[in-house]
């Protein structure tokens, strides 16, 4: 077993039980994470993240989950606290292991072809998909969508 982290502390123990009800509820529901999402009116990506406490959630979209999974709005008030994101998942050290050894490639395709800039982490999507390539082989698709910020020329240069 990994050893507890901050998050297990500050958020997944505080409401744990909470978020096993919230589970509960969507696997009673019968709907998937995409189905849910469409009538809640958000992402799969983004909902499914919600699930694992590693997103803040505005009242009306509370309001909208409880609705869609037959629970008191009441039941849902933890999920509009700001929570503490973080975990330890095998696919979660696989993610890192892609960026680990991609991410400097990623960052220069961006400066090649996007100039001197960054990827927005704000103005953001993400979605994954898991699909059948020409050999019947399952694969991850996950695709990432950032704005392009380019840095700021403000003060003397270098600054």
């Amino acid at each position: 077993m990994a050893p507890m982290s901050n998050a297990d502390y500050l958020t997944r123990i505080k409401y744990a039980d909470a978020y096993e009800a919230l589970r509960e509820a969507k696997k009673a529901s019968g709907l998937t994470y995409k189905e849910l999402a469409e009538k809640v009116g958000v992402s799969k990506m983004w909902l499914a993240s919600v699930f694992d406490g590693q997103q803040y959630v505005p009242e009306e979209y509370a309001e909208k989950i409880a609705a869609a999974l037959s629970v008191p709005v009441e039941k849902l008030a933890f999920l509009t606290e700001h929570p503490y994101k973080g975990n330890t998942d095998p696919i979660l050290y696989r993610l890192h292991e892609v960026i680990d050894t991609y991410g400097p490639a990623i960052k220069a395709i961006i400066h090649e072809e996007g100039g001197n800039a960054i990827m927005s982490a704000i103005d953001f999507g993400l979605d994954v998909d898991v699909v059948t390539d020409a050999e019947g082989n399952h694969r991850v698709k996950i695709t990432m969508d950032g704005k392009l910020l380019p840095y700021a020329k403000k003060g003397k240069y270098p600054w």
